[in-house]
C-alpha cells in the first residue's frame, strides 16, 4: 500500500495527531525558556512535551499499522515514555526541594506553608 491508497480519514487523523503533538512540544519548549525558576521550568516540558511526543508516536502507530503491519516498537517507546517521564520529573523536583533551590516569590510548596502556619 502506498501513500495515495490511504483512506482520507486516516490521513486527517494522523495529520491532526502530528499537529497536536507539535503544538504541545512547542508550548513545552516555550515554557522551558520563559519560566523563571527550576520547578516551573521542570513542569512545562514534562507535561506538555510528554503529551506531544506521545501524540506523534500514536500517529506513527496508526499510520504504520495501516500501511505495513502493526509495529510493537512505537508502542513500547510510548509506554516507556509515559512511565519514565513523570518518574524522572518527580525525582528532579524532590532533589530540587532537598537542595532548597532558589525560587521566585510566588512559587509555593506545602512545606513552607506548614512552617509558616506553625510559626504563627
Amino acid at each position: 500500500m502506498n501513500l495515495y491508497e490511504l483512506p482520507n480519514w486516516l490521513e486527517w487523523l494522523t495529520a491532526l495527531l502530528i499537529v497536536i503533538g507539535a503544538t504541545f512540544a512547542l508550548i513545552g519548549s516555550i515554557g522551558l525558556a520563559r519560566f523563571p525558576d527550576f520547578l516551573t521550568r521542570l513542569h512545562a516540558p514534562t507535561k506538555s512535551t510528554t503529551l506531544g511526543v506521545g501524540s506523534v508516536l500514536i500517529a506513527s502507530i496508526i499510520y504504520f499499522s495501516v500501511v505495513d503491519s502493526f509495529s510493537l516498537h512505537e508502542l513500547l517507546v510510548t509506554i516507556f515514555l509515559f512511565l519514565t517521564a513523570p518518574i524522572s520529573a518527580h525525582l528532579l523536583a524532590k532533589a530540587a526541594l532537598h537542595l532548597d533551590l532558589k525560587r521566585v516569590e510566588h512559587t509555593q510548596d506545602q512545606r513552607h506553608q506548614v512552617q509558616e502556619s506553625q510559626d504563627e
